[in-house]
């Protein structure tokens, strides 16, 4: 009897464990569940206008109108002024990343070096919203500030200069690059800044103990450290710039041949028989190389990040 009793009180604590345990489960996952759940509307939001157009684009790539799979779309994509938007929107997206990256770096250092806490917080602040300016508003902007007609256009022509005179035009490929410094050149100072101040004094006081000069502790310390978060700045700058559609769209009317405003043209239907899905082609081109883009600032964000860290 005694040993009956004592077995059941052995099935009873084993239970009463295994509720526990299962008590503690339970709500390990619920609270997991609440500290993502704000993730949920993100993941909808990625897949229906991220994921399934991406893969809406990725298959009809590859597809003819009669859903047959080809690579003909792919190969007529690097044709004729199919090729050239490419090549426009790559010389395009490399002249805006470079000179977006010169001036970003300039003015960061400079920002830096004044240790004025006040400036920096100004630029930080200001460069957050420069940099997410962007679309048909700026290209009003810009039309109503140094259009044909605009304000300073008009007041600078009033005390003798023309910033028309030479080859320098809104509506073309430098009037474009001027643009996209709007919002390249802030978005390279958010980037950059961290890393500039992820310099440590104690670095540069080593080196200096050290017998090393400033052009020394440049060379072996402060270019290799900033190299990472620099060119994955670029790579970041460019495909911003080299996707870029709504800004571009208005400038140009379709006068520059560009990537984003052909795929814009073959998918909205103003095609010619036969090339419906050319547009679709076109885009997948844009997916891979903003993709490689985007990947290899990754790699160098999470490069300069360790430095930051150490």
């Amino acid at each position: 009897m005694t040993d009956n009793n004592q077995s059941l009180d052995e099935v009873a604590i084993m239970k009463s464990d295994g509720d526990s345990r299962y008590g503690d489960k339970n709500k390990k996952i619920r609270q997991i569940f609440f500290e993502y759940s704000g993730l949920i509307p993100f993941f909808i939001f990625a897949i229906l206008f991220i994921g399934i157009p991406t893969l809406v684009v990725i298959l009809n790539a590859f597809k003819t109108n009669d859903g047959n799979y080809t690579l003909s779309n792919i190969l007529l994509a690097f044709t004729d002024v199919y090729f050239l938007s490419l090549i426009s929107s790559l010389k395009l997206g490399l002249t805006s990343a470079l000179t977006g990256v010169f001036f970003g770096l300039m003015i960061s250092y400079a920002v830096f070096v004044s240790g004025m806490k006040r400036l920096q917080k100004i630029v930080s602040t200001a460069s957050g919203v420069f940099a997410n300016t962007g679309g048909v508003p700026l290209a009003f902007f810009f039309i109503a500030a140094i259009g044909n007609y605009g304000l300073v256009t008009l007041a600078l022509q009033k005390i003798g200069i023309d910033i028309y005179s030479g080859s320098f035009t809104l509506f073309g490929f430098s009037g474009l690059v001027l643009v996209y410094l709007y919002f390249q050149i802030p978005l390279m100072i958010i980037v950059v800044y961290p890393a500039l101040e992820g310099i440590k004094n104690e670095w540069r006081e080593a080196a200096a103990n050290l017998g090393a000069n400033k052009l020394s502790y440049w060379r072996y310390i402060g270019i290799p450290i900033l190299t990472p978060p620099v060119l994955g700045s670029f790579f970041l700058l460019f495909a911003s710039a080299f996707a870029a559609y709504a800004t571009a769209n208005v400038l140009t009317q379709g006068t520059i041949p560009l990537l984003p405003l052909q795929v814009g043209t073959l998918v909205s239907g103003d095609v010619v028989a036969d090339q419906s899905n050319v547009g679709y082609a076109m885009g997948f081109e844009m997916i891979v190389i903003v993709a490689l883009a985007m990947t290899l600032y990754t790699y160098l964000d999470r490069r300069a990040t360790k430095w930051r860290k150490k």
